[in-house]
């Protein structure tokens, strides 16, 4: 069984592709997704996951009071803030919070996959 990662974004079509993409790799399994960071907490709670991807920007709370609130409530869970927004202060802002890391929706996919699999040691499928 792969590692456990919820998927958390405002939107609705970004979240799809992001749990289809996780879903297809051997190593990983989507346990849910949520809205915004409040929903994040709750799902947190009731799913444990071992990894969770968030958007930045979201209504009712954003990636950064998520992240706080989550590692505050689950140290060991590791946060990927995925973000449009990434610039020097989004990442150090990131990384007080508690996050993992930051990786620009910029980038391919792969690189948002392969920072998920270096959070756990694990060497590109």
């Amino acid at each position: 069984m792969g590692r456990t990662v919820l998927i958390v974004d405002d939107n609705p079509r970004l979240r799809e592709t992001l749990c289809e993409i996780f879903t297809r790799e051997e190593d990983f399994e989507v346990c849910g997704e949520a809205n915004n960071g409040q929903e994040a907490i709750t799902k947190a709670h009731e799913l444990k996951p071992d990894l969770i991807v968030t958007d930045l920007v979201m209504p009712v709370m954003n990636g950064l009071e998520e992240t706080r609130l989550l590692k505050r409530l689950y140290p060991e869970v590791r946060v990927i803030i995925y973000t449009l927004h990434n610039n020097d202060f989004v990442a150090k802002e990131a990384m007080s919070a508690g996050a993992s890391a930051v990786v620009s929706k910029s980038e391919p996919i792969a690189t948002l996959l392969a920072k998920a699999r270096s959070l756990f040691g694990q060497i590109a499928a």
